[in-house]
């Protein structure tokens, strides 16, 4: 149990270092400061540019995989297997994604977990990244809505995990769903207001065509 407590809270410290506070320190900006005031890639990319946020994502893409792959693994002398490797997996994978989204290290303001939750996708189970990559696409292309994008592309898991017939994959789906919803939260809100940011070069279906 200590050991699996352990690993649990490894992940969630590695998820906490965040790919846009430590480029921020590099360029002494704090982009939590600026734009959405997220510490995302979206808000990166809106407030420095390109290579800033291509190194955001990279920092935080990295981060989710190397906690549903290696923190797993680590060996602590004579632990015994309490539970399933793949559910331990997807623990420390969602840690991860908690700590991006609520990091120690910077306040417990953090960015809304999708770029760590595609990273921890990638060694759970990267099949799913096509339906979510294909629906987050589409999405962004008709609607321009970055957040609206994440929102759906983060519920295509669900389905896409029933046809694979795992359920414990199924459950893991519906769950990080539901909190990239939550984190969503004041996109939705944004929506319904109708004060969304939208990316207009991006949205083929503008109401001026």
């Amino acid at each position: 149990m200590i050991a699996l407590i352990v690993k649990i809270t490894l992940a969630y410290l590695l998820g906490s270092v965040s790919g846009s506070m430590l480029l921020g320190r590099l360029k002494k900006v704090d982009i939590r400061a600026q734009g959405s005031g997220n510490a995302g890639g979206t808000n990166a990319f809106r407030t420095q540019g390109l290579v800033f946020a291509l190194g955001v994502v990279v920092i935080d893409v990295g981060k989710g995989f190397l906690a549903a792959w290696w923190i797993p693994g680590l060996n602590f002398g004579n632990q015994v297997a309490i539970m399933d490797v793949g559910m331990l997996v997807m623990l420390c994978g969602f840690a991860s994604v908690l700590g991006h989204c609520y990091p120690i290290w910077h306040g417990f303001r953090g960015g809304k977990g999708a770029a760590t939750a595609v990273g921890a996708l990638i060694f759970i189970e990267p099949w799913l990244l096509l339906p979510l990559l294909v629906t987050w696409l589409l999405t962004l292309i008709m609607t321009g809505y970055v957040g609206l994008s994440t929102i759906l592309a983060g519920f295509s898991l669900v389905p896409a995990a029933w046809w694979m017939e795992n359920q414990l994959l199924m459950v893991f789906s519906i769950v990080l769903s539901l909190f990239l919803l939550f984190t969503h939260r004041s996109n939705v809100s944004r929506l319904r207001d109708g004060t969304e940011h939208r990316f207009e070069r991006i949205h083929i279906f503008s109401r001026n065509r």
